[in-house]
């Protein structure tokens, strides 16, 4: 499926319900823990893993991505707390286990159960009875994998590209919260089913792409956005094809003469948005300019040349 987003084209690919044991494992860290609102903390355990101890009792702990779908047998974070805080104001977390499902040797009572899939996370009240109480906490989650190409499909440095992943809705002062940073492409993100906001990034600059993208549960979805940008290289030269002067210092302008970025040296490399540039460059208290255009998907070596036609008054300012 195909469809325009703000100046952009947002490709989105559903794979097949059944996921929970082909998503990569996310090489982002879940340092925050969803689904527990209201609490801003909780106190560490004073062991990690199974407790047995005499009057204990298992609670067997299992996850589905969705009420049908099949068990979450890697990837799964459980934390058992107990359900009051403590006179910190956190609540006590009394154990941690990682891999697919768990087993907890703990005394009948209440607890409150955490579980996270990557950034997926539910949150289950349960009562332990003597004998043993088996639980299964549906995650309502799916996976979000994102990537981006230039115009028509054509090729991106992908080593450029980074994503960040917000909540869709925007809090009273008009902001999201963010959920995932500096995300490479074909990465895997584990997400609870719903909408989110995204934000691709192809370079430092000014190329940024948004576009709003519903994951659901228990499905993959590959969702990939369209750059009007290219990769350009920037050097200052006496004559056309010499060497690149060193020493040279580098800014970069709109139409409206509004500053984009700076650079130092001999070469000036740097991801553009499509659309029209002034380039001066500073070399020895000279200054010289060039006005540019940058097309989308063409990346190109372009040369200043440091001679009288190009050479700007300095009284004007860089």
């Amino acid at each position: 499926m195909t469809r325009p987003i703000a100046a952009a084209t947002l490709m989105l690919m559903l794979a097949s319900p059944g996921l929970a044991q082909d998503f990569n494992a996310d090489a982002l860290s879940s340092s925050s823990i969803p689904g527990l609102p209201g609490i801003s903390g909780f106190a560490p355990p004073k062991q990690q893993g199974t407790l047995a101890r005499v009057g204990a009792f298992p609670l067997i702990l299992q996850a589905k991505l969705t009420e049908d779908g099949s068990e979450v047998t890697r990837g799964m974070t459980w934390r058992v707390f107990r359900p009051d805080p403590g006179p910190d104001g956190k609540l006590p977390l009394i154990a941690s286990s990682q891999g697919g499902s768990a087993t907890f040797e703990l005394s009948p009572g209440s607890y409150l159960i955490h579980a996270a899939f990557g950034r997926a996370g539910a949150t289950k009240r349960i009562t332990l009875a003597k004998g043993g109480t088996s639980e299964i906490v549906v995650l309502d989650a799916g996976g979000l994998e994102l990537n981006a190409v230039g115009p028509g499909g054509s090729k991106v440095h992908a080593d450029k590209l980074r994503f960040s992943i917000y909540e869709a809705k925007q809090d009273a002062n008009g902001d999201r919260p963010l959920i995932a940073k500096d995300v490479e492409s074909n990465t895997v993100v584990r997400l609870n089913a719903g909408m989110y906001h995204i934000v691709s990034t192809y370079g430092a600059i000014n190329a940024v792409v948004r576009s709003d993208i519903r994951v659901e549960a228990g499905k993959l979805t590959e969702a990939t956005v369209e750059h009007s940008a290219a990769e350009i290289t920037l050097k200052l030269v006496r004559e056309s094809g010499g060497e690149a002067l060193a020493d040279t210092s580098w800014s970069i302008l709109t139409e409206s003469g509004d500053s984009v970025t700076e650079k130092v040296g001999p070469y000036a490399s740097m991801v553009l948005a499509t659309g029209n540039y002034t380039v001066i460059a500073k070399n020895r208290e000279q200054i010289y300019q060039r006005n540019i255009s940058v097309e989308g998907g063409k990346d190109a070596e372009l040369e200043v040349l440091a001679n009288e036609q190009s050479q700007i008054d300095p009284g004007g300012g860089d």
